[in-house]
């Protein structure tokens, strides 16, 4: 009985979210956006969530020049479909519209090069790799087994450790997907204005100003304040209530 209502609970909430989304885009294509808006949020007061929700989202907020809700969506909606070249299109253009302009911090050697190998893929697609790998890996240890031939022997040995070495290979790089994934802390500054101290109280020496819409990153925090680092490397501390994490 218990799974029934289970199930029927999610069936609504399936039915809801979807009605919720056509009633927001139906008003998206109207120009009423604020009401748009509404609609998605509804959806997300129900727990779904979705890439093409914070989109749609992020297109609202960006059509009223609101900068930080519009960045922020279109980030939360990156980090569901990293791939998405139309998200990370929408997104620059909303990022014009901040008053800060940072630069990013290049990554040389080594650590750029591993970054780069392992941003290929999400690390949930390097894990699915690493199965497949391991499949191939399975067949060529039967195929060695059973092989009745030295040179069919020998193809199928020099395979297994060609497909070890991928399996290896796929695994190592989700590990490190997923372990940049959870380390890294990227929220968004929603106030208009905020003072980025040198210390974490207000008498502190004010290090720099942000606008709203600037990503930062979190690396710590302590009672009101969150340490943040810029993508130039600069770091400061900032009331945790100016900002609003991505993930």
């Amino acid at each position: 009985m218990k799974k029934t209502l289970f199930i029927l609970l999610l069936i609504s909430q399936f039915f809801f979210a979807q009605n919720g989304f056509e009633k927001g885009n139906a008003l998206y294509q109207k120009g009423k956006y604020e009401q748009a808006i509404m609609e998605y949020e509804s959806i997300l007061t129900s727990q779904q969530h979705s890439a093409d929700l914070y989109f749609n989202l992020g297109n609202c907020y960006y059509k009223l020049n609101k900068v930080a809700p519009a960045i922020y969506n279109y980030e939360k909606a990156l980090v569901l479909n990293p791939d998405d070249v139309e998200i990370v299109n929408n997104l620059k253009f909303a990022q014009k519209l901040q008053i800060d302009e940072i630069k990013e911090m290049p990554q040389v050697g080594f650590s750029k090069m591993l970054h780069d190998f392992t941003s290929i893929f999400h690390y949930n697609t390097w894990a699915w790799i690493g199965v497949g790998l391991s499949f191939l890996f399975l067949l060529f240890f039967i195929g060695y087994y059973f092989s009745q031939t030295a040179l069919s022997k020998r193809i199928f040995f020099i395979g297994m450790f060609v497909f070890l070495f991928l399996v290896v290979v796929s695994v190592s790089s989700a590990i490190s997907g997923k372990n940049h994934y959870e380390n890294e802390k990227p929220a968004i500054v929603f106030a208009t204005a905020t003072e980025v101290k040198s210390e974490p109280q207000k008498a502190g020496n004010t290090a720099f100003i942000l606008h709203e819409g600037t990503k930062v990153f979190v690396l710590e925090a302590l009672d009101n304040w969150k340490k943040i680092q810029l993508t130039d490397g600069t770091e400061g501390w900032i009331d945790k209530n100016a900002i609003r994490e991505v993930k």
